[in-house]
């Protein structure tokens, strides 16, 4: 069944613009006007485009930017589409699992979601899912049809689940996994969150003395015509280096990372030695290592547990890892297992996996519940990450104070040694 774009007067005169699925634009128009909705434009929707030579009812209707113009424009704002899509993909997830497992046909679940959501480009999207599984194709090929919601490995479970006719399992464990990945997500960042805000806090704080209130005070030191001890002139070079050269320190900051976003982006070997080093950093390459094993035994037992080869799984994971060491070793492990050795083997002999791990892997493949072994790693290493990160917090949290205690203990010294010396001399 077709997607038609319209745009609407509604009861008291205002505009409304939507998307309904109908078998001709007048059968849509037809259901807008039992609704009380009269369509001024209509233009059927395929792949998210509108179809040239819209439909117009001739009424004079000021131009306005269109549904697709409107969700390109939120993509600009304050709120990231990923973002955005993974929280909208994961409660429909939950939904279509519970949905499916009360017997509910597939399109008749997917029209429920059609209806619950509020988001106007995912109403689309189910859309488009919903008249492609119509039509005969399959939930996985529609789905893999609209890469900017659902990634590779959302769509391989999917095809799994339906291969094996466990769908609704499917789902169901696709949600456990996003919510675990989000909350994992959160952990890391919640570790790190702190310590960023009181290092701004702290260059905010030091660039107004430096700017503001020490040259006022070592004007004055000057102008009184006494000597000044090495580190208030010092602190006078600083000071000044501060207020006449920021815009210097601005364009070197900016440079230093437009060149590490695009060497980490663009170049893969950068972005392995930029990974390599985050890794043997004291106590934040802890949590990152932690992190990203969490996200492999995760993902592959759930890969697995759907019934997905081991082979794809691991091409799969490879691309979610988040860190190149981890995807390198992930890739090493596949070949291997093309040539006919086991997974525990080669895992070990990367070196990136910590030996407990390949042992429980290793454990886990002779006894025949791999996708369980790699689940308890999983947890074990998720209740790691809790005490990591606060590790992580109380380990930086005094190193940052003292820091900016010494910063700002050296400002008042400068400061006050001058004032000492004149008040000996009067």
């Amino acid at each position: 069944m077709p997607i038609y774009q319209y745009k609407a007067y509604v009861a008291g005169g205002g505009v409304t613009t939507g998307v309904i699925d109908a078998d001709t634009p007048r059968d849509a128009r037809s259901r807008l006007r039992r609704d009380n909705i009269l369509v001024s434009e209509i233009s059927e929707l395929r792949g998210g485009r509108k179809v040239k030579g819209s439909e117009s009812s001739g009424a004079a209707v000021a131009k306005g930017p269109s549904v697709m113009e409107r969700l390109k424009a939120m993509r600009s704002t304050a709120n990231a589409p990923s973002n955005a899509n993974l929280d909208i993909v994961s409660a429909a997830t939950r939904q279509l699992g519970t949905l499916l497992a009360a017997g509910i046909p597939l399109t008749e679940a997917l029209r429920a979601l059609i209806e619950q959501t509020e988001h106007r480009e995912a109403e689309t999207m189910f859309r488009q899912i919903r008249e492609r599984v119509s039509q005969g194709s399959s939930l996985a090929d529609a789905m893999a049809e609209q890469p900017a919601w659902f990634n590779d490995l959302y769509v391989n479970m999917v095809r799994a689940g339906q291969a094996t006719g466990n769908l609704d399992v499917v789902f169901r464990r696709l949600a456990d996994y996003m919510q675990a990945q989000r909350s994992l997500r959160r952990k890391v960042v919640s570790a790190l969150m702190y310590p960023a805000m009181m290092v701004g806090i702290g260059v905010i704080v030091v660039s107004i003395l430096m700017t503001v209130v020490v040259p006022k005070i070592t004007g004055m030191l000057i102008d009184t015509g006494q000597s000044l001890p090495g580190p208030t002139l010092v602190l006078i070079a600083i000071s000044n280096g501060f207020k006449n050269y920021w815009w210097l320190g601005c364009l070197i900051i900016a440079a230093i990372s437009f060149a590490f976003e695009r060497v980490y982006n663009t170049s893969p070997n950068g972005r392995l030695a930029i990974d390599r080093n985050l890794l043997r950093m004291p106590v934040l390459g802890d949590l990152l290592r932690k992190q990203a094993i969490a996200r492999f035994t995760h993902t592959l037992a759930t890969l697995l547990e759907s019934g997905v080869p081991v082979v794809s799984s691991l091409e799969i994971t490879r691309n979610v890892v988040g860190n190149r060491v981890i995807a390198d070793a992930t890739e090493v492990i596949r070949t291997r297992i093309l040539e006919g050795t086991d997974i525990g083997t080669p895992m070990r002999a990367t070196g990136a996996f910590p030996p407990v791990v390949c042992y429980m892997v290793q454990v886990g493949e002779q006894s025949g519940e791999l996708e369980q072994m790699l689940d308890r790693v999983g947890a074990a290493y998720d209740e790691e990450i809790d005490v990591t990160t606060s590790r992580v917090t109380s380990v930086l949290e005094p190193i940052l104070i003292v820091f900016l205690a010494i910063v700002v203990g050296y400002i008042v010294i400068a400061i006050v040694l001058p004032i000492l010396k004149v008040g000996q001399i009067q």
